[in-house]
């Protein structure tokens, strides 16, 4: 073999042998991953349903006016009818034929609802806007102008139901699914991200 490279190139630093130091920091942070914000949060549906969940995105999109689905890095939902869970959805599972619609607010911690389907004032996770689309054995969840509701095993749970426009809130402290921790998020100001919800 030749005395060249075995990717055919060589490394060339104008001092030398040696990379200056500020070339090896920048190499450093190309190599580190981006820091990401992220958010656990509760939605209390109507008749005993909630569901938990948590959003992550890179944190330099926190002075963003919009986060959508093209700009999250880590999703989960689980639904629960009065405490016991009834089925779970993360962007893991995400397909071509997956609904998948999110507008979040950063500067209010705040999922955008109350508007038509799809749209910027509106939501869909695995969910479409007949709520009919999570699969069988499926979970999602949907908020359009009719109302915030879930999918469970491909069908729309009209019992989950609740007003389109309800303030719909991330929060900054752990939940649970009866919600706990997430009772007042509507009437402060938003803090900085949380500490790390995805496991």
């Amino acid at each position: 073999m030749s005395g060249r490279k075995p990717y055919g190139f060589r490394l060339r630093f104008p001092y030398g042998n040696r990379p200056p130091l500020a070339a090896l920091a920048l190499l450093a942070l190309a190599a580190t991953p981006a820091a990401a914000a992220e958010f656990p949060f509760c939605w209390r549906g109507a008749n005993g349903y909630t569901m938990t969940g948590a959003i992550a995105f890179p944190d330099k999109l926190m002075g963003q006016g919009l986060v959508t689905e093209d700009d999250v890095t880590g999703f989960e939902i689980t639904g629960y009818l009065d405490g016991t869970p009834v089925g779970r959805w993360s962007m893991d599972e995400l397909t071509d034929e997956t609904t998948w619609h999110l507008s979040f607010d950063p500067a209010e911690l705040r999922f955008l609802t109350g508007g038509s389907f799809p749209g910027p004032q509106s939501q869909g996770w695995n969910a479409n806007g007949e709520v009919s689309d999570c699969g069988k054995g499926g979970f999602g969840f949907n908020s359009g102008n009719w109302a915030q509701d879930l999918c469970i095993d491909g069908t729309w749970i009209s019992d989950s139901s609740i007003p389109p426009a309800t303030p719909f809130f991330a929060s900054t402290v752990p939940v649970t699914p009866a919600c706990g921790g997430a009772e007042l998020l509507s009437k402060r100001e938003p803090e900085s991200p949380g500490t790390e919800v995805f496991r």
